[in-house]
Protein backbone atom coordinates (compact mmCIF):
# COMPACT_ATOMS: atom_id res chain seq x y z
CA UNK A 1 0.00 0.00 0.00
CA UNK A 2 1.42 3.38 -0.99
CA UNK A 3 2.14 6.25 1.41
CA UNK A 4 -0.63 8.31 -0.17
CA UNK A 5 -3.14 5.55 0.57
CA UNK A 6 -1.93 5.23 4.18
CA UNK A 7 -2.18 9.02 4.62
CA UNK A 8 -5.74 9.03 3.26
CA UNK A 9 -6.97 6.35 5.67
CA UNK A 10 -5.19 7.97 8.61
CA UNK A 11 -6.80 11.33 7.79
CA UNK A 12 -10.18 9.65 7.28
CA UNK A 13 -9.92 7.93 10.68
CA UNK A 14 -9.01 11.26 12.35
CA UNK A 15 -11.98 12.93 10.65
CA UNK A 16 -14.38 10.21 11.79
CA UNK A 17 -13.01 10.41 15.34
CA UNK A 18 -13.44 14.18 15.36
CA UNK A 19 -17.00 13.88 14.02
CA UNK A 20 -17.79 11.27 16.68
CA UNK A 21 -16.66 13.59 19.48
CA UNK A 22 -18.56 16.52 17.95
CA UNK A 23 -21.72 14.42 17.77
CA UNK A 24 -21.16 13.21 21.34
CA UNK A 25 -20.79 16.77 22.62
CA UNK A 26 -23.90 17.88 20.71
CA UNK A 27 -25.84 14.92 22.11
CA UNK A 28 -24.83 15.75 25.69
CA UNK A 29 -25.70 19.43 25.19
CA UNK A 30 -29.09 18.51 23.68
CA UNK A 31 -29.94 16.23 26.63
CA UNK A 32 -28.89 18.94 29.08
CA UNK A 33 -30.99 21.57 27.31
CA UNK A 34 -34.02 19.25 27.18
CA UNK A 35 -33.78 18.53 30.91
CA UNK A 36 -33.47 22.24 31.65
CA UNK A 37 -36.48 23.00 29.43
CA UNK A 38 -38.48 20.25 31.10
CA UNK A 39 -37.65 21.64 34.54
CA UNK A 40 -38.65 25.14 33.41
CA UNK A 41 -41.93 23.85 31.96
CA UNK A 42 -42.80 22.00 35.18
CA UNK A 43 -42.00 25.06 37.29
CA UNK A 44 -44.09 27.30 35.03
CA UNK A 45 -47.01 24.84 35.20
CA UNK A 46 -46.84 24.85 39.01
CA UNK A 47 -46.81 28.65 38.92
CA UNK A 48 -49.85 28.78 36.65
CA UNK A 49 -51.78 26.40 38.94
CA UNK A 50 -50.77 28.52 41.93
CA UNK A 51 -52.02 31.68 40.21
CA UNK A 52 -55.29 30.03 39.20
CA UNK A 53 -55.86 28.80 42.75
CA UNK A 54 -55.01 32.18 44.28
CA UNK A 55 -58.51 33.50 43.52
CA UNK A 56 -59.90 30.84 45.87
CA UNK A 57 -58.57 32.89 48.78
CA UNK A 58 -61.86 34.78 48.92
CA UNK A 59 -63.45 34.84 52.36
CA UNK A 60 -65.55 31.72 52.92
CA UNK A 61 -67.99 33.79 54.98
CA UNK A 62 -69.22 35.32 51.72
CA UNK A 63 -68.33 32.87 48.96
CA UNK A 64 -68.29 29.21 48.17
CA UNK A 65 -66.56 27.71 45.16
CA UNK A 66 -68.52 25.50 42.76
CA UNK A 67 -65.77 23.30 41.43
CA UNK A 68 -68.00 21.62 38.83
CA UNK A 69 -68.65 25.02 37.23
CA UNK A 70 -65.29 26.66 38.13
CA UNK A 71 -66.99 29.70 39.62
CA UNK A 72 -67.85 31.42 42.88
CA UNK A 73 -71.33 31.73 44.27
CA UNK A 74 -72.47 33.99 47.05
CA UNK A 75 -73.40 32.25 50.26
CA UNK A 76 -76.31 34.57 50.77
CA UNK A 77 -79.10 34.26 48.25
CA UNK A 78 -79.70 37.66 46.64
CA UNK A 79 -83.30 37.48 45.59
CA UNK A 80 -84.54 40.13 43.20
CA UNK A 81 -88.24 40.75 42.85
CA UNK A 82 -89.72 39.52 39.59
CA UNK A 83 -88.89 41.82 36.63
CA UNK A 84 -86.83 44.07 38.94
CA UNK A 85 -83.14 44.98 38.97
CA UNK A 86 -83.30 46.81 42.32
CA UNK A 87 -81.08 45.21 44.97
CA UNK A 88 -83.14 44.52 48.11
CA UNK A 89 -82.14 46.95 50.88
CA UNK A 90 -81.55 44.13 53.36
CA UNK A 91 -78.84 42.69 51.04
CA UNK A 92 -76.85 45.88 50.52
CA UNK A 93 -74.59 45.61 53.61
CA UNK A 94 -73.70 42.01 52.71
CA UNK A 95 -72.92 42.93 49.10
CA UNK A 96 -70.68 45.78 50.24
CA UNK A 97 -68.69 43.30 52.33
CA UNK A 98 -68.48 41.05 49.27
CA UNK A 99 -67.09 43.93 47.20
CA UNK A 100 -64.57 44.92 49.88
CA UNK A 101 -63.39 41.32 50.13
CA UNK A 102 -62.81 41.08 46.37
CA UNK A 103 -61.08 44.48 46.38
CA UNK A 104 -58.78 43.33 49.18
CA UNK A 105 -57.95 40.08 47.38
CA UNK A 106 -57.11 41.89 44.13
CA UNK A 107 -54.80 44.29 46.00
CA UNK A 108 -52.99 41.36 47.65
CA UNK A 109 -52.58 39.57 44.32
CA UNK A 110 -51.32 42.75 42.67
CA UNK A 111 -48.56 42.97 45.29
CA UNK A 112 -47.83 39.24 45.29
CA UNK A 113 -47.44 39.00 41.51
CA UNK A 114 -46.10 42.48 40.86
CA UNK A 115 -43.16 41.09 38.85
CA UNK A 116 -45.33 38.85 36.67
CA UNK A 117 -47.38 39.60 33.57
CA UNK A 118 -50.70 38.75 35.21
CA UNK A 119 -54.02 40.53 35.21
CA UNK A 120 -57.44 39.56 36.49
CA UNK A 121 -60.93 39.76 35.07
CA UNK A 122 -63.95 40.15 37.36
CA UNK A 123 -67.26 39.27 35.75
CA UNK A 124 -70.51 40.24 37.43
CA UNK A 125 -73.08 38.03 35.72
CA UNK A 126 -76.75 38.84 36.17
CA UNK A 127 -79.34 36.09 35.77
CA UNK A 128 -83.10 35.88 35.29
CA UNK A 129 -85.72 33.26 36.01
CA UNK A 130 -87.25 31.45 33.08
CA UNK A 131 -90.71 32.92 33.37
CA UNK A 132 -92.58 34.56 30.51
CA UNK A 133 -90.88 37.93 30.09
CA UNK A 134 -89.56 39.35 26.83
CA UNK A 135 -86.73 41.39 28.38
CA UNK A 136 -84.92 38.80 30.48
CA UNK A 137 -81.59 39.49 28.74
CA UNK A 138 -81.77 43.22 29.48
CA UNK A 139 -83.03 42.54 33.00
CA UNK A 140 -80.16 40.19 33.85
CA UNK A 141 -77.64 42.80 32.66
CA UNK A 142 -79.32 45.51 34.75
CA UNK A 143 -79.10 43.28 37.83
CA UNK A 144 -75.34 42.99 37.37
CA UNK A 145 -75.10 46.71 36.72
CA UNK A 146 -76.95 47.45 39.95
CA UNK A 147 -74.23 45.66 41.94
CA UNK A 148 -71.48 47.54 40.12
CA UNK A 149 -73.19 50.86 40.86
CA UNK A 150 -73.59 49.92 44.53
CA UNK A 151 -69.84 49.23 44.77
CA UNK A 152 -68.98 52.36 42.82
CA UNK A 153 -71.20 54.50 45.07
CA UNK A 154 -69.37 53.17 48.13
CA UNK A 155 -65.84 53.67 46.74
CA UNK A 156 -65.04 50.02 46.11
CA UNK A 157 -62.40 50.30 43.42
CA UNK A 158 -60.56 47.88 41.13
CA UNK A 159 -57.40 49.19 39.49
CA UNK A 160 -58.08 48.97 35.71
CA UNK A 161 -54.34 48.62 35.06
CA UNK A 162 -54.43 45.26 36.87
CA UNK A 163 -58.06 44.23 36.91
CA UNK A 164 -60.69 44.31 34.16
CA UNK A 165 -64.29 44.42 35.38
CA UNK A 166 -67.04 43.22 33.05
CA UNK A 167 -70.78 43.49 33.55
CA UNK A 168 -72.77 40.78 31.82
CA UNK A 169 -76.25 39.31 31.65
CA UNK A 170 -76.87 35.66 30.80
CA UNK A 171 -80.63 35.94 30.77
CA UNK A 172 -82.14 32.49 31.21
CA UNK A 173 -79.06 30.68 29.87
CA UNK A 174 -75.98 29.31 31.59
CA UNK A 175 -74.98 26.26 33.64
CA UNK A 176 -75.85 25.32 37.20
CA UNK A 177 -79.25 26.98 37.13
CA UNK A 178 -82.09 26.20 39.51
CA UNK A 179 -84.97 24.32 37.96
CA UNK A 180 -88.53 23.32 38.73
CA UNK A 181 -90.12 24.95 41.78
CA UNK A 182 -86.78 26.65 42.52
CA UNK A 183 -86.68 28.52 39.21
CA UNK A 184 -87.30 31.82 41.01
CA UNK A 185 -83.86 31.51 42.65
CA UNK A 186 -82.28 32.38 39.29
CA UNK A 187 -83.27 36.01 39.90
CA UNK A 188 -79.74 36.73 41.13
CA UNK A 189 -76.17 37.21 39.93
CA UNK A 190 -72.85 35.38 39.99
CA UNK A 191 -69.31 36.67 40.38
CA UNK A 192 -66.39 35.16 38.48
CA UNK A 193 -62.71 36.03 38.94
CA UNK A 194 -60.46 34.84 36.11
CA UNK A 195 -56.65 35.15 35.95
CA UNK A 196 -55.29 36.40 32.61
CA UNK A 197 -51.80 34.94 32.53
CA UNK A 198 -49.11 36.27 30.22
CA UNK A 199 -45.47 35.18 30.18
CA UNK A 200 -44.48 33.43 33.42
CA UNK A 201 -41.03 34.17 34.78
CA UNK A 202 -39.31 31.70 37.11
Amino acid sequence: MSKKTNFFWASYADLMTSLFFIMLVLFVLTIAMMKRQQKTTVEQLKRIVEIQNSVKELDSRYFYYQDEYKRFSLKEQIQFAAKSSVIPVNNEAYLLEVGKNIESLIKRLKTKYSNQNIKYMIIIEGMASNFVYSKNDELSYLRALSLYKLWQKNNIYFDPAFCELQIAGSGVRGVGRHTGNKEYKNQQFLIQIIPKIGKIEN
